[in-house]
């Protein structure tokens, strides 16, 4: 099954999670811990090195020139991207260890006896079912035959809307399902938002013409052509050509990467009498009635895509589009069918585009799946084993210092006036601070999980978790936004920023080396977990995120000579970032991953800052290892961000993941960071260097 895309502004990750195979759940979209505490001011006592491993630094390099590979250099000469791993680094390292620490959790969980109904239960016979590979091999595409069968069946648009009826509670809708989310200009309330289609790779492999596009594209055609040779097509080869222009042209209605940065471009309210108006070839009220949706309002992120639904779906295209809904039906299902299915997904979207030698293992994908639909019930047993009671209280102290060194940033600002100033304080004082995991609990009673015991299979109990998360979401239509929620599982190495929230989250599993670590200094921890914290303070005030205001909503705060100035200084970073190349001929896109930029150069630039202040109020424990606590703060940033990737994995990353490349991350904001010129002598003729007026000074 798709995953709905509803086309709306996600949340802003510190890293961009994604997999190579699909989910068959309708999921949350979506982007820190702690320090030694000493309760007197006097210099603490630091134990031995910790937190900074020495040996992998490459001393021989001038930080001057190079910081990466100063920081990480022999690091690069003895790392090994594992086979089943498309990148590798600090936190592909961390996940991993995290996922050990699951599967520990979950092998002695599978021994347990548990009531029926229960959420132990419900673990064990999801993962069961996704573990009996022979079974699923027996049965084929049997799962999807029905869907197949009734698509074949379809002769006319009142059929094909028939058939979408039909399968959007499956959340099979290839063309235009619906979603729930905050409003984007009111955001306490919730909302229905209208999805646009399904593609195979991301949209910006289509939308650009150039000889990797072109060469990744070849390669796509022959992958849909392998499926649908799986399905009988005698003209497989020709159909997969047809289907992949067709998705050309639908890709070509999207907005681009770079426009998507813009919130007000995804933001298309219609009343049901401006759908009927909009799009004739399908009546889109009298579906979303037959669906179960009572609403006098949809919000459309791709209005684009709907302005040009008429010409891509009619009678004259039905053939092409039937084909598309079957590719798209077994493109979807492939990971949850057969292993040979499952295979040669992997051989194109995993191999070919990530560049990754082979699959994880099988026992390590069903605890991916338990993660992405039981991710909660998991979660308590996660917290309960691995995390610390007192880490909490040491990230809430760590987090009242960078937003104290925030706002004296947001008073110190030469370029903002003090009208929109009093705005920007305004919307720091109201974030909302979600720590380690979800102070309410998902409510996972009414999903119905069936063993193979029993007469369950992978596929009807995938079935049952789209039905439940649908019937959730019907529940919500008209409701205020429950804003307990989490988009994230306590153990995902990750952190984001909700602008409708305008809240900041830090799952529990974050909370760890080299982030944090409760035997380091805090110059370690800061240049960690600290500026992690403050790149998801300062995605609130990035390109993205300044368009929302302190109660979450899509309002203008800002004067026009403010966001002149401001839009001025963003440019400027955006066009740093695209003299980037991380594979020969292609570049960082510095618009798309812009948010990002500003957030990692502001969240450098406030927890520098929020150490200066907690040393000040706890003491300086001087050198530790022949660094201050100044040249440490930058060598633990830059060591969150080493990282070895596969060149495909590079060229899909700058195409579809709105963050740089760890290499550039590692030093793209210390060049526009004058703490970082003074605690490592950067001067001018370093490689480094850039003239004091030449800076580029955000937050």
């Amino acid at each position: 099954m798709k995953k709905l895309n509803i086309g709306i502004l996600a949340f802003s990750g510190l890293v961009f999670l994604n997999s190579c195979g699909s989910t068959k759940t309708a999921t949350t979209k979506t982007e820190s811990t702690t320090t030694t505490v000493t309760e007197v001011k006097t210099t603490p006592t630091i134990p031995k090195e910790n937190g900074l491993d020495i040996s992998l630094m490459d001393k021989s390099v001038r930080p001057q020139d190079d910081f990466y590979n100063y920081v990480s250099g022999t690091w690069m000469k003895t790392a090994k991207i594992p086979a089943d791993k498309p990148t590798w680094g600090s936190f592909n390292k961390l996940a991993e260890d995290t996922d050990n620490n699951s599967m520990t959790i979950l092998n002695s969980l599978l021994k347990d006896k548990f009531a029926a109904g229960s959420e132990g239960k419900k673990i064990q016979d999801l993962y069961g079912t996704y573990m009996d590979m022979d079974k699923r091999n027996a049965d084929g595409i049997k799962p999807i035959q029905a869907n197949l069968d009734r698509i074949d069946a379809i002769k006319n648009m009142a059929d094909l809307q028939s058939y979408l009826i039909s399968v959007t509670k499956d959340g099979e809708n290839t063309l235009y399902g619906w979603g729930i989310d905050a409003d984007l200009k009111d955001s306490k309330m919730n909302a229905v938002y209208l999805g646009d289609a399904s593609l195979g790779l991301g949209r910006d492999y289509y939308q650009k013409v150039n000889e990797k596009n072109t060469e990744t594209i070849a390669e796509y055609q022959k992958y849909v052509a392998s499926m649908l040779d799986v399905l009988g097509y005698k003209n497989s080869a020709t159909t997969a050509k047809s289907i992949v222009a067709f998705e050309k042209q639908i890709a070509n209605t999207y907005l681009t990467n770079e426009q998507i940065r813009d919130a007000t471009l995804q933001y298309n309210p219609k009343t049901m009498a401006e759908l009927k108006s909009l799009v004739k070839n399908v009546d889109l009220p009298a579906y979303l009635k037959s669906v179960g949706v009572s609403t006098d309002k949809a919000i459309i992120g791709e209005i684009g895509y709907y302005k040009n639904f008429d010409k891509l779906f009619n009678a004259k295209n039905l053939p092409l589009v039937k084909d598309y809904l079957k590719f798209h039906m077994i493109n979807g299902s492939a990971s949850y069918l057969t292993k040979d299915l499952d295979e040669k997904r992997f051989a194109f979207y995993g191999k070919y585009l990530s560049g990754q030698q082979e699959q994880r293992a099988l026992n390590k994908r069903g605890y991916q799946l338990i993660n992405g639909v039981l991710g909660e019930a998991f979660g308590k047993l996660y917290v309960d084993k691995y995390f610390p009671a007192s880490a909490k209280a040491q990230m809430v102290e760590l987090i009242d210092y960078l937003k104290k060194s925030f706002a004296v940033h947001i008073n110190d600002l030469k370029w903002m006036s003090s009208t929109t100033k009093v705005k920007a304080l305004e919307k720091l004082n109201k974030f909302t601070v979600k720590v380690a995991y979800p102070d309410k609990w998902k409510d996972y009673s009414k999903l119905d999980i069936t063993a193979g015991s029993e007469g369950g299979t992978l596929y009807s109990n995938l079935q049952n978790v789209t039905e439940w998360q649908y019937q959730r979401d019907l529940d919500k239509i008209g409701k205020p936004v429950d804003k307990s929620e989490w988009g994230m599982t306590p153990q995902t190495v990750n952190a984001y920023y909700n602008p409708l929230n305008n809240e900041i989250v830090f799952p529990a599993a974050i909370l760890q080396p080299p982030f944090f670590n409760p035997n380091a200094d805090a110059a370690v921890n800061f240049g960690g977990i600290g500026a992690v914290i403050g790149h998801e303070i300062t995605h609130g005030f990035d390109d993205s995120g300044a368009q929302f205001d302190a109660d979450g909503n899509l309002v203008d705060w800002w004067t026009p000579a403010d966001k002149a100035n401001f839009e001025k200084a963003t440019k400027a970073l955006a066009a740093q970032y695209d003299k980037y190349e991380p594979v020969k001929g292609t570049f960082v896109n510095g618009t798309f991953t812009n948010g990002e930029n500003i957030a990692d150069l502001g969240g450098v630039n406030i927890a520098f800052d929020a150490l200066q202040m907690y040393l000040k109020d706890k003491g300086n424990p001087g050198k530790i290892s022949d660094f201050t606590q100044d040249q440490r703060f930058f060598l633990s940033w830059a060591t969150v961000w080493r990282t070895l990737s596969s060149e495909k994995y590079m060229i899909n990353q700058v195409k579809t993941d709105p963050h740089s490349p760890g290499y550039f991350r590692s030093f793209g904001p210390l060049v526009n960071t004058d703490a970082f010129y003074k605690a490592f002598d950067v001067k001018e003729g370093d490689k480094l260097y850039k003239k004091p007026e030449e800076r580029i000074r955000i937050w």
